[in-house]
């Protein structure tokens, strides 16, 4: 779980992204997993587009790998009436940001980029604080249950229903 103020951040950051690149129309910063993070993205459902980003990650990252290109960087979508772009954000988040057709692609990923590496910085690090945060406990075995021995019966001990 990430801090409320860390999620303050986050979204701080997808804010001011909005504002130095005016052709973004959305932006959503999302686990790896499908799970919203934080979100400005007005008419669209976030948690949709954050299920489609882990989808359409999924392809990017073993098309990266089957080519030999090493780990995920950037995902680029071009449609008919603007771009989708999708950066890592440190180890366990994306950045998906949405554009007008008409958006300097270079600014684009220039801005893109560097939102990428802060809100990485900040989720890793409130990942780095909880998982310091959380006590470190051993597991305790499941206690042993005794259970008493019956001695055996012989064959001319045991009696049935049949043998009155």
């Amino acid at each position: 779980m990430v801090p409320e103020e860390d999620l303050a951040a986050v979204r701080d950051e997808l804010h001011r992204l909005r504002t130095r690149v005016p052709q973004l129309t959305g932006a959503l910063a999302a686990g790896v997993d499908g799970l919203v993070v934080a979100h400005d993205t007005p008419g669209l459902d976030p948690e949709g587009l954050a299920a489609l980003t882990a989808a359409s990650l999924g392809v990017a990252v073993r098309v990266a790998d089957a080519t030999g290109n090493g780990d995920f960087r950037e995902l680029l979508v071009r449609g008919a009436q603007g771009y989708v772009a999708t950066y890592a954000a440190g180890r366990t988040a994306v950045l998906t940001l949405l554009t007008k057709d008409r958006v300097n692609v270079g600014r684009l990923h220039l801005e893109g980029r560097r939102a990428g590496a802060r809100i990485g910085e900040l989720l890793d690090a409130a990942e780095v604080a909880a998982a310091a945060a959380r006590p470190v406990t051993r597991p305790t075995p499941p206690p042993r249950n005794r259970t008493t021995r019956v001695p055996r019966t012989t064959a001319t001990e045991a009696r049935t229903a049949t043998d009155s």
